[in-house]
């Protein structure tokens, strides 16, 4: 048990009722799991609002209530006000588990894309290293070698503290985390004390939810600008909006770029489906991730483990020996030479990326893409991927994705309708995703490549509200299996 007085001490608060010395057990959001011991956080959400569950909190025991307006509760409730409830579960979180962020080094990564690649990358370097490390990561969380299945980018505030917690009495010294828009913008990292930050890129997506571009972009510069005069900040030069989340931060700035110069300056000497050699600094590399978007994510996590007091030398060592992340360009070729690539490529960039990277050692044969958009998220992009996916492939299937609500048809339609003359003539629509597959590998060709983008990690399909069962890279090599016998 801990003293609610105590633990509200960092925070700007006005007590409206009751007596502050309780005893707290937990911290909870969720009305169903309030209880005796525990504190109440009304958090005011998209849907809910949880000063509307209060009287439930208090039926099942609850006594203890955070608020951001006044709520009615017998004189027994103690209820304090604070200016926003989802930013002092935060805070409040950081102090019940004892501030875990300042007792290891945390090392955010946010952009567009990239984010899952490059910590896990800056895990699995540091780990080789010798060191003992966390990863929090869209695809899977870990404390040392356990591996704990993530529900979100970024976990809620206490889930997150109890994670770093964890991570803290399991002697990590180091935890790499994608930091998501959403998560910024829900206060879910308020109270965090980031060594580091890295920023890979911003292009449009998830516009759904911050509805404009500017709103996405100053989600994403406030990670930084929240930075400690301490606390490193390496950013992509090569992405306009780079310097832009440097303007604002009493961090450390520095950057990194292929194209542009920067403190930590990269260059491509080969490209290949054998891997990458690289050039940092003016030291070679090479390395099995394939890509020019690899190769910017590879310079990041560089940069950021130099400046984290790693000798170069050192580093580019265990780059050499690092492998892809699941779900990031993971290829393999089949007995009758097609080679199949599974990436999870969701946005416009993303794609154009990966078929770029494919064109650069696919020069004689087709190369044939699979791809879908996912419902209940940004309608302008599906077009767009429609586009560049036939601007960039002999043939095209268009199929579904996580449809979620919506009606997969419907937004093969609106992909559809980002097709020209041409592109629309070499493009199909399968809306069953394990039937695109195989009709893509049905015109596939010795020596051609076949391209399954947007699922890439995700071993399920949402399909209204229903999660199925569904892995692009175990459906494939099943299907090329029956379709050799």
């Amino acid at each position: 048990m801990q003293q609610f007085k105590k633990l509200l001490s960092s925070l700007p608060y006005q007590l409206l009722q009751g007596n502050l010395d309780q005893p707290i057990a937990e911290i909870v959001f969720d009305s169903r799991k309030a209880k005796e011991g525990a504190v109440f956080c009304c958090i005011v959400g998209t849907l809910t609002d949880g000063h509307h569950f209060a009287q439930k909190a208090y039926a099942q025991g609850c006594r203890v209530f955070l608020v951001e307006r006044s709520i009615d509760l017998p004189q027994d409730a103690t209820i304090v006000l604070v200016s926003q409830t989802s930013q002092a579960l935060a805070e409040f979180s950081c102090a019940f588990y004892g501030n875990p962020s300042k007792q290891l080094t945390l090392v955010g990564i946010t952009g567009t894309n990239g984010k899952t690649t490059t910590a896990t990358l800056l895990h699995d370097l540091f780990t080789n290293l010798g060191f003992y490390c966390g990863l929090l990561s869209t695809v899977v969380n870990k404390i040392g070698s356990q591996v704990i299945t993530p529900t979100h980018t970024t976990p809620d505030p206490v889930a997150l503290n109890a994670l770093l917690r964890e991570m803290v009495d399991a002697g990590c010294q180091y935890c790499f985390m994608e930091v998501s828009s959403h998560a910024i913008h829900q206060g879910r990292i308020q109270g965090l004390h980031f060594s580091a930050a890295g920023f890979t890129n911003i292009t449009h997506d998830h516009l759904d939810y911050h509805l404009t571009f500017a709103e996405y972009l100053r989600v994403k510069k406030s990670f930084f600008d929240g930075l400690g005069s301490k606390a490193i900040a390496l950013v992509n030069a090569d992405d306009k909006n780079g310097l832009v989340m440097l303007q604002n931060t009493v961090a450390n700035k520095l950057t990194y770029a292929l194209k542009t110069p920067a403190d930590f300056k990269g260059k491509i000497i080969e490209n290949s489906l054998g891997g990458l050699v690289l050039q940092f600094n003016g030291n070679e590399v090479h390395t099995r991730l394939v890509g020019a978007f690899n190769a910017a994510n590879l310079l990041l996590v560089y940069g950021l483990a130099v400046h984290l007091g790693q000798d170069p030398q050192e580093v580019l060592r265990v780059i050499s020996q690092l492998t892809h992340v699941s779900g990031r360009f993971e290829h393999f070729t089949s007995p009758n030479g097609i080679t199949a690539i599974v990436d999870y490529a969701h946005t416009p960039d993303a794609l154009e990326n990966v078929l770029a990277t494919i064109a650069a050692f696919q020069k004689k044969n087709k190369v044939i893409t699979v791809v879908g958009c996912g419902g209940d998220r940004d309608k302008d992009k599906r077009p767009k991927m429609a586009a560049i996916a036939a601007a960039h492939s002999q043939q095209v299937v268009l199929t579904a994705d996580n449809p979620r609500s919506e009606d997969p048809q419907q937004i093969i339609s609106e992909m559809e309708a980002g097709l020209d003359a041409q592109g629309a003539a070499r493009t199909l629509a399968v809306v069953d995703r394990k039937q695109a597959i195989k009709t893509a590998l049905l015109m596939a060709s010795p020596g051609d490549i076949l391209l399954i983008a947007g699922k890439g990690h995700e071993n399920y399909q949402e399909i209204n509200g229903v999660r199925i069962a569904f892995d692009d890279l175990a459906i494939t090599k099943e299907l090329i299996h029956q379709l050799d016998k």
